[in-house]
């Protein structure tokens, strides 16, 4: 039987996550409270999933998720679903400019490894709601954190005491046996969010994840490739896996700033995966040259020229005008557009309204259908 491949990144593409709506807010603040079980906050998330997915369809998007609307944290919950990692209260110091994040924090406490995680639920909920309010042109989406958020941003490791490489073994067969999941339940698309990256973005940060790895910077780098890359390199040929790289979004703020100067060989070159969300909605990404690197003609690279940060909608033209420009050295065809990010990374999400959220994602559409004709 011949696999059909899904036709994505679309050329009017997002990140994932949209802003909680009131009732999931308020069912999720009653939970908190013990006022409902969670079987009462399981009703409310999966009737707003619906709604938002019939919403997506209706503006126009092919790429259709559930929002991360069962999520507190677009990588954390995720994470501390696999065996072995759990979620504990840490004294973090949160890294946003301008805004403090909850202490929620993920140790490893034993084998990492992925048995029965929940979210498969979720993806398979996601894609029932796609099937019956779609007309078949439309995707589920799926987002994951990337492995590599496992090794950057746990604060504690009860169980491997400084086996790097036992712990990176695991990791990998963990989600290997994660994307076949995933892929049994029915995922066409799944995308892995990687802030990891940023690690290499500025000087500042470099020096610092040298002096923690003990190691020189390319060095680093290739260890974060080789893990995507030994992630997926069994994935099945029907599966389209792209990857997202941004600098931090909590409540319209960021971690860092500076471009893809230092990882353009890798992340262009060296990263075997189908497509890039690349942050691009501000001068804190840099400019085009690292899109010099680029050198894979199966590679799409969808630019985050629209930002999810602020209700203002960017000028058509000059938004056209970069992707004129990305263009010198990315094929016209090889590039989509969407978002820099997620509208809510996190539940609080960022400080736009549900009306902006949705005009943003009506912007990204209207442009690409102007610039590649269709999507």
């Amino acid at each position: 039987m011949t696999k059909t491949l899904v036709k994505a990144p679309f050329k009017a593409d997002h990140v994932g996550s949209f802003l909680r709506t009131e009732p999931i807010k308020a069912a999720r603040k009653a939970f908190a409270n013990g006022e409902i079980d969670k079987a009462d906050l399981k009703d409310v998330e999966d009737k707003e999933i619906a709604k938002l997915v019939q919403k997506q369809i209706e503006v126009g998007l092919k790429s259709i998720t559930d929002g991360e609307f069962r999520r507190s944290w677009w990588h954390l919950d995720f994470l501390a679903g696999l065996q072995g990692v759990e979620f504990f209260e840490s004294q973090y110091v949160s890294a946003f400019k301008g805004a403090k994040t909850r202490n929620n924090a993920i140790k490893v406490v034993g084998k990492v490894d992925f048995d029965h995680h929940y979210m498969i639920q979720h993806f398979q909920f996601l894609k029932e709601a796609v099937e019956e309010y779609g007309d078949g042109s439309q995707v589920a989406k799926f987002s994951i954190p990337s492995p590599n958020m496992l090794f950057t941003r746990i604060q504690g490791d009860e169980y491997y005491n400084g086996n790097k490489e036992e712990f990176y073994n695991d990791t990998v067969a963990a989600y290997r046996k994660a994307i076949q999941a995933f892929y049994d339940a029915g995922c066409r698309y799944l995308q892995l969010d990687d802030t990891s990256w940023i690690d290499f973005v500025s000087e500042e940060r470099i020096t610092a994840v040298v002096e923690k790895e003990g190691k020189n910077v390319q060095d680093v780098i290739k260890t974060r490739v080789a893990c995507i890359n030994d992630v997926i390199a069994d994935k099945p040929d029907d599966l389209l896996i792209t990857m997202h790289i941004c600098r931090g979004n909590f409540k319209s703020t960021y971690i860092t700033s500076g471009g893809y100067d230092h990882i353009s060989d890798a992340i262009f070159a060296e990263l075997n995966v189908d497509g890039l969300f690349l942050e691009y909605d501000d001068q804190r990404s840099g400019d085009f040259e690292p899109l010099k690197s680029f050198n894979r003609p199966d590679l799409t690279v969808v630019l985050g020229l629209i930002t999810s940060k602020l209700p203002e909608l960017e000028n058509v033209d000059t938004i056209k005008a970069r992707i004129n420009e990305a263009s010198q050295s990315i094929p016209l065809e090889n590039l989509a557009l969407s978002p820099q990010c997620g509208f809510a990374s996190t539940e609080e999400g960022n400080i736009l309204t549900e009306e902006d959220q949705w005009n943003k994602i009506k912007h990204v559409i209207n442009i690409a259908k102007s610039v590649w004709g269709s999507l």
